[in-house]
């Protein structure tokens, strides 16, 4: 069985989609595309089609990935084109590659979020982000399924920053003053969401955004650590014997 590797974007009105309602869209959508997907044994077959870091329901993301299972082999640029035009707008794939050795979760070790703050003031966010980033621990409380759940926020923090140069765009677009923050973060066990570090900005500096953020996952995958960034999980994926080697973001170069 071939198994297939797909990076897909969730965009526009889609971020509000749920994991399951996006499960089913991409069952249809392989049914549509003619993909030959495998099947579960038993008396209750399901596709072979799993997921990896989905990021939450209101979050939009342009590094959502999946895995197919096939029963004969399939070119992933052909599937690329059939699945992208059979899903929604907004379910946008991006790189499909063949998978090789390894999963695909274990090397989803970080992400790269933006978060807009419409209405924000920036010098008060950069006074929060000094104070977060200087805290040893920053605790704050989750609901989840369990009740509610205390856990450090601060220690998966790898990098957060008042973005330079956005807010002039963001301001054209939102009518007004947009602080972006950007924020790399390790994925942990509690998984810290931006939701949490916005929650411990609030803590250390009584920082409050006027209006709900509107939050992007730009990338997730390995840390580099020679250079302190993301990599792209599939590049241990890519076949580099035609045409080049694959570069930093994922695109071959040619040789």
């Amino acid at each position: 069985m071939q198994r297939l590797r797909v990076r897909y974007a969730k965009r526009g009105r889609l971020r509000f989609t749920s994991h399951r309602d996006i499960s089913r869209a991409v069952e249809r959508a392989v049914r549509r595309a003619g993909i030959p997907v495998a099947y579960s044994a038993g008396f209750s077959p399901h596709p072979k089609i799993s997921y990896a870091g989905a990021a939450p329901t209101g979050v939009a993301s342009e590094a959502e990935y999946l895995e197919i299972g096939v029963t004969t082999p399939c070119d992933p640029a052909q599937v690329r084109q059939d699945l992208d035009e059979s899903l929604p707008s907004g379910l946008d794939v991006l790189d499909v590659v063949e998978a090789g050795p390894g999963g695909l979760a274990d090397r989803l070790e970080v992400s790269d979020w933006e978060v807009r703050l419409p209405g924000a003031d920036r010098e008060l966010a950069e006074v929060a982000v000094e104070k977060f980033l200087a805290a040893g621990t920053v605790e704050v409380e989750r609901l989840t399924k369990k009740g509610p759940r205390r856990f450090d926020a601060r220690q998966a923090v790898l990098g957060l920053t008042v973005s330079e140069g956005a807010e002039r765009t963001a301001a054209q677009v939102h009518g007004g003053p947009c602080v972006i923050l950007r924020m790399v973060v390790r994925h942990m066990t509690p998984a810290v969401r931006p939701d949490d570090v916005l929650t411990g900005l609030r803590l250390v500096a009584d920082f409050a955004p006027p209006v709900p953020p509107e939050v992007t996952r730009l990338a997730q995958g390995p840390l580099d650590a020679s250079t302190g960034a993301l990599a792209d999980p599939l590049d241990l994926d890519r076949d580099t014997t035609r045409g080049g080697e694959a570069g930093p973001a994922g695109e071959h170069v040619a040789g």
